[in-house]
């Protein structure tokens, strides 16, 4: 049997274990983080864009607003707005730097829909290739993702600071 090496995964998995107060949002700090954060990508007015630290795929981002806000209805228009801005640049990056065969945009709100973080709103925007579910998915329940989290967030954070979008 042939082993495959994701240490960095380890940290979700013993997190449902060790985790005994109830941790501070991931979103809401990396939203108030006054230093760089490797895995924030774009920081706008009121939203910023953050790649997803257990991803489905290469390049898979979260748009989120900087306040936690737990409901699309409660969005103010502004951070609405700026929200669908983020994900349209977030589209064009994923296109020129990954060159997807095509692109989930989803919202997952509430733990009912399947929301990962139910407390604060965030969008998936997720680059997906013809056959990126294959037997390691179905058979193994496993994701083979080639590209580090640091990589990616250095190309994405890059096109963001450079394009003139």
């Amino acid at each position: 049997m042939k082993n495959l090496w994701s240490p960095w995964r380890n940290e979700y998995i013993t997190g449902f274990s060790t985790k005994k107060e109830k941790p501070k949002c991931f979103l809401c700090h990396a939203a108030e983080e006054k230093e760089d954060l490797r895995e924030v990508v774009f920081i706008g007015n009121e939203a910023f864009i953050i790649m997803n630290k257990f991803p489905y795929n290469n390049g898979h981002l979260l748009i989120a607003p900087k306040k936690h806000i737990d409901n699309i209805i409660e969005l103010p228009k502004s951070i609405y707005n700026e929200i669908n801005d983020l994900i349209y640049l977030s589209i064009k990056a994923l296109n020129k730097l990954y060159k997807p065969q095509g692109i989930n945009v989803g919202l997952n709100m509430g733990s009912a829909a399947g929301a990962g973080v139910p407390g604060h709103l965030h969008y998936h925007v997720l680059p997906r290739w013809e056959g990126d579910t294959n037997f390691m998915m179905t058979v193994a329940d496993t994701k083979v993702v080639s590209e580090a989290m640091e990589i990616g967030s250095i190309r994405l954070r890059d096109y963001f600071n450079n394009s003139s979008d």
